[in-house]
């Protein structure tokens, strides 16, 4: 990948890449024993930083909508986020290069038995603030009350606290809550897939968004993107198919 100097300023104006990172999905990244970051979304900035010859700097937040406040007031340069209309008024995004399962999880003696039941009169939903599954269901859900954990690795106790029907989120974070928790189990299925990609600010214009847009093709069809997800044991998450 050739870029211009000029190209390089616009996409880091600091002269470092800044990376805002989202801890509250686990399937893109997590926080070590000492409080580190590490996942595909931190080997994907990486891997950019090193195309444009910047060092980088993590933006570590512990909710979808912190991250994307980070890069829509251009706090940061890049970010990784669940494709969605309402962000995409800020972010300009890139093709998705991992795709993710939203799923609903429920108490052993809930009725609900199939996600098709859930939007229902006086079912209680509980999502992590800002995220994507709260951007979907509050367009989505016609008849169910949407209520709203502080973040997404928050929504299970959220839920059993509140004693609410329904908890939402990444299928990998429910299943793990739901080894945690007792007496919970997930409903078959999925209700949604999250397309995950990479934003930077809209107004650095389309020239740098094409330099990230071709970036995240080739880390999908080199197998970068599907190497990392290997590297740290992801299952149930899929590398996105290439953008025609």
């Amino acid at each position: 990948m050739s870029i211009s100097s000029e190209l390089i300023t616009t996409l880091a104006p600091t002269g470092t890449l800044r990376a805002s990172i989202n801890v509250g999905n686990p399937i893109l990244a997590k926080l070590d024993k000492d409080g580190q970051a590490f996942g595909v979304s931190i080997d994907l900035a990486r891997g950019f930083a090193q195309q444009l010859g910047l060092n980088f700097e993590l933006l570590v937040f512990d909710a979808a909508g912190k991250s994307v406040e980070a890069v829509t007031q251009e706090q940061a340069d890049i970010g990784f986020f669940a494709v969605d209309p309402i962000r995409g008024a800020g972010i300009a995004f890139t093709a998705p290069y991992v795709l993710i399962e939203g799923a609903y999880l429920v108490r052993n003696e809930s009725l609900l038995q199939d996600n098709a039941e859930v939007d229902r009169p006086g079912t209680r939903v509980v999502v992590g603030r800002g995220s994507a599954y709260d951007l979907h269901l509050t367009r989505e859900l016609q008849h169910a009350q949407i209520e709203r954990a502080p973040t997404s690795p928050t929504v299970v106790d959220t839920f059993v606290e509140q004693g609410a029907d329904v908890a939402a989120g990444v299928k990998q974070q429910l299943e793990a809550d739901a080894r945690r928790v007792p007496g919970l189990r997930l409903l078959p299925g999925r209700f949604m897939v999250i397309q995950q990609a990479m934003g930077i600010p809209k107004g650095r214009g389309e020239a740098a968004a094409a330099v990230l847009r071709q970036y995240v093709e080739e880390m999908k069809a080199s197998g970068f993107v599907a190497q990392a997800l290997q590297r740290h044991g992801i299952e149930g998450a899929s590398v996105a198919p290439a953008q025609a």
